[in-house]
């Protein structure tokens, strides 16, 4: 009977889990730092709270550059959160250093969660056991500035749908000033925001390589689609001058201040690109010439504290549930702009329909999601691989078999074990 009230707490979300505890407890819960993140979180610990008066959730939130370092040093000292955000590209280091434990079966059956949720969920999986649940998955789309469209004599409503035509926007839109120095780019161009998975889950494809061997062991994107991925991407800086490394710090920044006309980022913009103070729009990722259409899906999960047990454990199982509910989804996708991670919820006429939505759920059809052993080291690989074009003037067939090199260690230090 216990594990059949937990089954329908997961179900149905909140009002099914009002049961209340047998005495208060405290449950803490930890994520990054991120505005509109933090501010939905707030809603649903409210929520929860209200419908279990009895259950305490403590929101504690930590930049996110410090913040896995926080979670071990935590885990080192006997402590931590009961509850814990995490990206699916760290689950194996979560694993390994213990930090979170198997979600129970009983609780969270493994029929309902392939049943209900996104197939991408499967990232979540080793060894036959769940580790966390989504509230919400992301993919990527091309965001544009309509007033610089306009400016530049292009159809404010017609943004590029291939790579082609990508490139005569950007070369339309980006402007110079008088030494050849951008002062505002047509597409932004950074390896350290979105483009390193645009460039692997995206270009390498389309230009016909595959990033990965099938079992995500062996790098094999060292190859001709790769190397002419890689062209393509950098020379959008080097060939093109369309856009620029750095510029403004970040691209997301640029497009903010209205000073690129295109950038490819993820749906967790969609609450902050909601201030900007011009008209954007939001399209489907460029198509390659033959048609060919690729994207890249993830999340971050919650999962359960590796030191949760008892009525810390029962407490964090309904807050879990209650997270990754149909309710707390909809919250979710209205306050941040991440896609609900159900499908039911998702694939709404209403959602698909939407200009804003629309473009990136048609993305997570066709959307491949990378499996990282070390996602910020991978990453690193790929930021490192073009600062060598940019910043050293490295070939780009040197600096591409430097990158192989550099992130099949990293593989083979992992699968290796």
């Amino acid at each position: 009977m216990r594990s059949r009230t937990r089954l329908a707490g997961l179900v149905a979300g909140i009002s099914l889990l009002a049961m209340g505890s047998a005495q208060a407890v405290e449950i803490e819960y930890w994520q990054y730092v991120f505005d509109s993140r933090v501010k939905a979180m707030d809603q649903l610990i409210a929520n929860f709270q209200e419908a279990n008066p009895d259950i305490t959730v403590k929101h504690v939130t930590f930049p996110y550059a410090d913040y896995q370092t926080r979670v071990v040093a935590a885990k080192v000292a006997g402590q931590g959160p009961d509850v814990v955000q995490l990206f699916y590209g760290w689950l194996d280091n979560f694993v390994a250093g213990e930090l979170i434990q198997p979600l129970d079966p009983e609780v969270f059956p493994h029929e309902e969660i392939e049943s209900e949720f996104f197939p991408i969920v499967s990232a979540m999986k080793r060894d036959g056991d769940y580790y966390g649940l989504p509230t919400a998955v992301r993919s990527l789309a091309l965001f544009y500035n309509k007033a610089l469209f306009e400016e530049a004599g292009l159809d404010p409503n017609k943004p590029p749908q291939t790579l082609d035509e990508l490139v005569e926007a950007a070369k339309a839109t980006v402007k110079h000033d008088g030494s050849g120095n951008i002062t505002s780019e047509g597409i932004t161009v950074e390896m350290g925001g979105q483009d390193h998975h645009w460039w692997r889950e995206v270009l390498v494809r389309q230009f016909g390589g595959e990033p990965y061997s099938e079992d995500g062991t062996k790098v094999a994107y060292d190859d001709e689609a790769g190397l002419e991925a890689l062209k393509f991407h950098s020379g959008l800086q080097t060939e093109l001058n369309v856009g620029q490394n750095g510029f403004m710090d970040e691209g997301q920044a640029a497009f903010r201040a209205g000073l690129a006309a295109m950038t490819i980022d993820g749906t967790f913009r969609l609450g902050s690109f909601a201030e900007n103070p011009f008209e954007w729009g939001v399209a489907e990722l460029p198509a390659n010439a033959d048609g060919m259409r690729s994207n890249y899906s993830s999340y971050f999960a919650n999962a359960i504290g590796a030191l949760a047990e008892g009525e810390e454990l029962e407490a964090a199982q309904k807050f879990l549930a209650y997270i990754s509910s149909p309710e707390a989804m909809e919250i979710w996708l209205e306050t941040v702009g991440e896609l609900p991670a159900r499908k039911e919820v998702a694939l709404t006429e209403e959602n698909l329909s939407d200009p804003t939505y629309g473009p990136f759920l048609q993305g997570l059809e066709y959307a491949h999601t990378t499996r990282f052993v070390d996602e910020a080291a991978q990453r690193q690989a790929m930021i490192d691989m073009e600062n060598r074009i940019f910043l050293e003037g490295q070939d780009p067939a040197e600096a591409l078999a430097q990158a192989a090199k550099e992130e099949q260690a990293i593989l083979d230090k992992f699968y290796n074990k």
